[in-house]
């Protein structure tokens, strides 16, 4: 495949044979039922090769050769010249043209290896391709899916007692792979995961004394025991280092690379660095406020900039990992987690606004506001702070900050147990006082007579003329649940309170309905809570 193919997720050959609406038959060339399609692209040129990038199933109708049957040393050179573009498959219409595939087109076709699949007359070009796109759609889904789950889960880990251990181990999970910590002199310090062949592990070795000062990484491969070949990839951890200052390094043995899996090992490398460097207060500051946004959905590349810092206050990295769990794989428990081995249990979290002018963003106030919180898990970043709390710590209001305390959730839901922190933050800051908690429902009551799947069906259709205005959504919960009050109001969204009245009227307009009326709110009220 040609260098300039963008790195989209392709779609396997096999995925659109068999597709049941486009009928496509495979009739002659390569069997092989990964073949990766990345295009779809039609041409009736006679020489197609300008026109392809490489990874392209390549629609014709065959006008370029009218012919009823074609002749043999055409359809050689047409094939060959599409194998040399670097196309995945050849799809030929039967219409208008052609009644059946040419036989030369077959033959050459089985010489040269290129998959040839028959296009049924009733199957459109445009159905072909639309397919495509839907298949790569939805694996693009899946990927970026996977690897939301994957940077929860090793965040997640990273922030037990002894996490070194718990990453390698989690990382070997969603890559199926055996991963290792190398020290500076090419040691095995830990690993997790199946063991790979005596041979697999030298070759590792040699590729992780081939790593360079600053970010780089080394690929190789080697023979499994059942004779499979295994993929061998090295990763430099921490900042640059001199020249003869090695860094620690993260291996990897894996039997296959999906697309995704490189998102995956940057989450870890960059876990890996914060949690192995030595570094100062300050340093140990930015590597919690990291794991705090890892932990919450934040890009790693952009998490490493932090990492950049914290190395830049703490120094290049030298000599082994200093007390971060290498030599204990026994999971340990943290507060309230449950003693899940991968790192499993409910989290809390915890926003926060600063009161007043006094400013202190020091580490030592970060350090400060850690043990009054009890976790060292906080993000403190100028008059906002973010904490993640394990269990369902008790959490208490801390001088000179208003704090909104979401519900406990378990690690794949931290984003709804972020946003009920934040209105719960929101409501602290209108009603001007220190702390907010927003709790479960209440069992029983009236709302424990509804059924949910009812009421949420009857909330989104009293509240679908507001669809696609999610301010005015968020005006009408806050001004419900702040009791109808202008000025509170305005204070947790953070506008005027002319911007409010104007949008609470064109929340009555659009819905129709008169907010002065005590059932009305009501409705609306468990319509937000339902729908």
């Amino acid at each position: 495949m040609n260098d300039r193919v963008p790195p989209t997720a392709p779609v396997p050959l096999a995925t659109l044979l068999r597709h049941p609406a486009l009928g496509l038959r495979q009739v002659a060339g390569a069997r092989e039922t990964d073949t990766p399609v990345y295009f779809v692209h039609t041409s009736e040129m006679e020489d197609p090769v300008p026109y392809l990038l490489g990874g392209e199933l390549l629609l014709s109708a065959g006008v370029h050769c009218p012919e009823a049957a074609g002749a043999g040393t055409y359809w050689d050179r047409y094939v060959a010249r599409t194998v040399q573009a670097g196309a995945a498959a050849l799809g030929f219409g039967i219409a208008p043209v052609h009644d059946t595939v040419p036989r030369a087109l077959v033959e050459a076709c089985d010489r040269h290896g290129l998959p040839l699949v028959e296009v049924p007359r009733q199957t459109t070009f445009t159905a072909v391709a639309s397919a495509v796109w839907d298949a790569i759609a939805e694996r693009r889904h899946v990927e970026l899916r996977r690897v939301t789950e994957a940077q929860q889960s090793l965040a997640t880990a990273a922030a037990r007692p002894h996490p070194v251990p718990a990453v390698l181990r989690q990382l070997g999970q969603h890559l199926g792979a055996w991963t290792a910590l190398f020290g500076p002199d090419g040691a095995e310090l830990a690993a997790a995961g199946p063991r790979p062949p005596r041979e697999a592990r030298t070759v590792l070795g040699a590729l992780v004394a081939r790593l360079r000062s600053g970010p780089s990484s080394a690929a190789g491969r080697a023979t499994g025991a059942a004779g499979e070949e295994l993929q061998l990839t090295a990763y430099g951890l921490g900042g640059p280092a001199g020249p003869e200052d090695r860094r620690l390094a993260l291996g990897v043995c894996a039997p296959r690379r999906d697309g995704s899996d490189g998102a995956i090992v940057g989450v870890a490398v960059v876990l890996l660095s914060l949690l192995t460097a030595r570094r100062v207060v300050a340093a140990e500051a930015e590597r919690t406020a990291a794991l705090v946004r890892l932990m919450l959905g934040a890009e790693p590349a952009w998490v490493a900039g932090l990492l950049s810092r914290s190395l830049e206050q703490a120094g290049a990295v030298s000599g082994g990992p200093e007390r971060v769990g290498v030599a204990s794989e026994r999971p340990e428990r943290v507060g309230a987690v449950s003693e899940d081995p991968e790192g499993g249990g409910l989290w809390t979290v915890v926003r926060g606004r600063r009161r007043g002018s006094v400013r202190d963003d020091g580490p030592l106030a970060t350090a400060a506001f850690a043990a009054g919180l009890g976790t060292p898990l906080v993000d403190l970043d100028g008059d906002a702070l973010c904490a993640l709390v394990p269990g369902e710590g008790r959490i208490r209001a801390q001088p000179g900050w208003t704090l909104g305390v979401g519900a406990p959730v378990p690690a794949a839901e931290l984003a709804r147990g972020d946003a009920d922190a934040v209105r719960a933050l929101r409501r602290a800051v209108a009603e001007r006082v220190p702390l907010v908690r927003h709790g479960p429902a209440r069992a029983g009551g009236v709302a424990s007579l509804v059924d949910p799947d009812e009421a949420g069906a009857h909330g989104r259709a009293l509240l679908a003329p507001l669809d696609g205005a999610p301010v005015l959504l968020e005006t009408l919960r806050v001004w419900l649940s702040l009791h109808g009050g202008w000025d509170r109001t305005a204070v947790a969204l953070e506008v005027h309170r002319n911007t409010v009245r104007q949008r609470i009227a064109r929340v009555e307009a659009l819905l129709e309905v008169d907010l002065g009326d005590a059932d009305v709110r009501m409705e609306l009220w468990f319509a937000l809570k339902w729908a």
